[in-house]
Formats: structure tokens, C-alpha cells, sequence
């Protein structure tokens, strides 16, 4: 039953779709050379995969873990030593990626219609309010909602209730807007309305 509420809340998802995670290409290429897409699309996919996996299993670690162990697995497939000083450097360099580039008007337009703009990710919420001030978009969101209470990942139905009960909203009014398609499905099949980007 819909609460009424005249505008939808937009939650948007946020390495994929607000912030750009392959970026780091640019970092990792002191260390993979001709190789550092290659390398870059690996620890996404890896960090992914763990999420999912820790989810399945009741494992959990949070985001930043699974983002360290993905990167640990990188440089053991290529082959390459990884020293705390480097591993240190590229995970802080994963707290300072961009939006991506029309993230910041997009969501100016969307503010000035009046409509709520909250964020819900598998990060940390400490890492996720980094992120969006080094990209100077944290003003534009009234909140963010992390998954790391909970302690387990999306696509579990438990986050997109969770999000639904943060917001005090009906299912129904919350948009979940991801460009990861298995955000999208889970958000879906738990009610929400979805916007794959």
C-alpha cells in the first residue's frame, strides 16, 4: 500500500553506477603496464565474487575487505609481489575515485525536481561518505544506506528491506538505480521499483 508520497526516493547504487571503480586502471598501470585493464577488470570481477560468496556463505567481511582480498588475488595471477606500501596506496587510491563524469549534473537536476536522492551500497558508509566528498557529491544525498549492519551483500533481500525500513517508505515508492544487473533483479524481486543505468 502506497504511502502517498507525491515523489519517488531514487536510491542509487554506487561503484558501477554513481562512482567509477575502473579508474584505478590509471594506478594500476605502474604495476601491470599494457596490462593494467586487464588487471583492473579482474579485481572488480574478484571484489564482486567475494561479496556474493561471503553473502552465500554467512561469512561476512565488509566491502573494503572483500576490495583488499580481490586486490591481493590480482597480483598473485599476474604474478607479481605486492608490498604494504603499494597495497596500502591502492586501496587508499579506491577511496579518491571519480563519478563519473555526468553523475554530478544528473543529480543536480534531479534535486532541483524536489526528489529524494539516498544511496545504498555494499560499502562501508565510512569509505562511501569519503568517496562522494572527494567527488563533491555528498551534499546531494539525504542519506546513505550501507549493507554493513545487516552483514551480508546485495543481492540479498534482506538489504533491499533494510533500505525500505531506513527510509520509513513503502517498497513501492523507493527506486533501486543500478548499473549492475544483479543489483536491479534482487531489488526487483523484493519489490522495489528499478532503473537499470
Amino acid at each position: 500500500m502506497s504511502n502517498g508520497r507525491a515523489t519517488p526516493i531514487l536510491a542509487f547504487d554506487v561503484y558501477g553506477t554513481l562512482i567509477d571503480p575502473f579508474q584505478m586502471e590509471n594506478h594500476l598501470r605502474a604495476y601491470f603496464g599494457e596490462r593494467a585493464k586487464e588487471a583492473t577488470d579482474l579485481w572488480r570481477s574478484k571484489q564482486i565474487e567475494y561479496s556474493f560468496r561471503r553473502a552465500l556463505m554467512k561469512k561476512y567481511k565488509n566491502f573494503d575487505m572483500c576490495t583488499a582480498e580481490a586486490l591481493r588475488f590480482v597480483f598473485r595471477q599476474f604474478g607479481i609481489s605486492l608490498d604494504e606500501d603499494a597495497r596500502r596506496s591502492l586501496l587508499e587510491k579506491y577511496l579518491q575515485l571519480p563519478a563519473y563524469p555526468d553523475v554530478p549534473g544528473a543529480l543536480g537536476q534531479l534535486e532541483a525536481l524536489g526528489v529524494q536522492l539516498v544511496a545504498c551500497s555494499n560499502g562501508t558508509e565510512s569509505s562511501l561518505r569519503k568517496l562522494f566528498e572527494t567527488a563533491g557529491i555528498l551534499s546531494r544525498f539525504a542519506g546513505i544506506v550501507s549493507v554493513d549492519p545487516l552483514r551480508t551483500f546485495k543481492p540479498d533481500p534482506a538489504v533491499y528491506e533494510h533500505l525500505a525500513s531506513q527510509l520509513r517508505a513503502e517498497k513501492e515508492d523507493v527506486w533501486l538505480i543500478s548499473s549492475n544487473p544483479f543489483d536491479v533483479i534482487g531489488a526487483k524481486a523484493c519489490g522495489l521499483r528499478t532503473a537499470w543505468v
